[in-house]
């Protein structure tokens, strides 16, 4: 097998601009480079359309809601706006409400804030910790790692069958893996969800910035994302979905906006009206520039074609599935097996080395970023890898010398943004790391595995 150098046909569209295409670093062994950003499971960097529109709107930057001045009242309509256009991108069902957050991290906590008395949770082990850990307050029923689509959807309908008392029950899956890039079969999870009286939250952190997600179609209760990963890195999230148990919990943050009247008692107290809408949960000034930026790469990604990209994508993950194959060390990780479709999220690992090391002499070596470790997502590289648990180093990576094998993967990936040179560098450097070893002497600092800077070359 060897690695396609196949054109891309010219119906698929070309890479969206993206700041820091430009961006040269230094190479430890001499010279600079153009930056190969293959991070984008991480933070995806920022489409130049989403700074043009931010950069736009600076200068008439105000208060949202409540404010009589023109920049305040610029500011609110184009804060709702934005909330008209996520929901449009989302396929938002009439009553479904966009509750606008810090990331996908903040929408599931809030989620987990609001749910009813006695609310059964299910979760599959593979989740991001996003998705695994904010349950805490609720009764979890942790569900083993599946081998196959079919397995996920069997595996979720015997344990909500099994669920004793018959109560609310949520079911909380992601959409596409942040370690493996696998597709999740949603739709069919949410069948089995509603079938059995729960209700589920898709986590859409790594979908939606590859595939169009329709709340309507594939009839989830709630959707989360981040906007650090859909190419809008400006601090927001968003939690969009059903409202009826977010109106009928108390308001995830106490404070102004969330509150209509407050009054003090003749005791006193204090007496507080909540608002019935978003506003209930977006307490405090709410931070326009990132929600403005979440609507421009909506509308972007919108406007380039998700089948377009979506079809270009597909043809960046073949060219590295393939490259990576013709490398006999290299093991792509995978829970569903050869041949299961994927986002552009990819991990591996390479027999003989140490994660950190690889990863690390990409870096140095090639101008090359990617990701190395467990990826917040412990139990499922643990299960893919059949390890037993270390304790982490830094950033949940577990120390380890250079070239010493270690419990944790090197994850690539990439996006709208991602030019075929990066992806071609890319296989290019795996090939002559493995082949010939790393050009430069390593040492461990922090848990991470870095360039001797006093050193000489290898």
């Amino acid at each position: 097998m060897s690695v396609s150098t196949a054109v891309v046909d010219p119906s698929i569209c070309a890479p969206l601009p993206v700041l820091g295409a430009d961006v040269t670093v230094p190479l430890v062994t001499g010279g600079d480079v153009t930056y190969a950003a293959l991070d984008y499971a991480a933070s995806a960097p920022a489409l130049q359309r989403v700074w043009d529109d931010v950069a736009a709107y600076a200068p008439y930057y105000g208060s949202v809601h409540r404010g009589a001045g023109y920049l305040s009242q610029l500011s609110t309509d184009l804060f709702e706006s934005s909330r008209a256009t996520v929901a449009e991108f989302l396929g938002c069902r009439e009553g479904d409400q966009v509750v606008f957050t810090r990331s996908t991290t903040d929408s599931l906590n809030l989620l987990a804030s609001v749910l009813p008395a006695d609310c059964r949770v299910f979760v599959f082990e593979t989740e991001h910790h996003a998705s695994l850990l904010p349950w805490r307050d609720a009764r979890v029923t942790y569900l083993d790692a599946p081998r196959t689509p079919a397995q996920a959807v069997a595996t979720l309908e015997r344990a909500l069958a099994d669920r004793e008392p018959y109560g609310p029950a949520l079911v909380c899956v992601t959409g596409a893996s942040n370690v493996t890039g696998e597709l999740w079969p949603v739709r069919e999870l949410a069948a089995a969800a509603h079938a059995h009286g729960a209700r589920i939250v898709l986590d859409a952190a790594q979908l939606a910035p590859h595939h169009p997600v329709d709340i309507a179609e594939s009839d989830v209760d709630w959707v989360a994302f981040s906007g650090h990963k859909l190419y809008a890195p400006f601090g927001s999230g968003v939690l969009a979905g059903r409202a009826d148990w977010l109106c009928d919990a108390e308001p995830y943050l106490a404070g102004g906006g969330a509150s209509r009247t407050v009054a003090r008692r003749a005791d006193g107290g204090v007496d507080v009206q909540w608002h019935t809408t978003e506003a209930r949960h977006e307490a405090g000034s709410p931070n326009v520039i990132g929600v403005h930026a979440i609507a421009s790469a909506c509308k972007a990604l919108t406007e380039a074609g998700f089948d377009s990209l979506v079809a270009r994508e597909r043809t960046l993950v073949d060219r590295v599935l393939t490259g990576l194959a013709d490398v006999p060390e290299v093991r792509v990780l995978s829970l569903f097996g050869d041949g299961a479709p994927r986002v552009g999220v990819i991990s591996f690992v390479v027999e003989g080395w140490n994660s950190s090391h690889f990863a690390a002499a990409l870096s140095a070596e090639y101008g090359i970023g990617v990701r190395d470790g467990l990826f917040c997502a412990h139990p499922l590289v643990r299960t893919l890898l059949g390890g037993e648990p270390q304790e982490p180093g830094e950033c949940g990576a577990p120390e380890a010398e250079p070239g010493e094998r270690s419990l944790n993967a090197i994850r690539v990936s990439f996006g709208a943004g991602t030019p075929d040179e990066h992806i071609d560098r890319f296989l290019g450097a795996v090939r002559e790391l493995v082949g010939a070893g790393a050009r430069w002497t390593y040492r461990t600092e922090g848990g991470r595995c870095v360039p001797d800077r006093g050193a000489a070359q290898v």
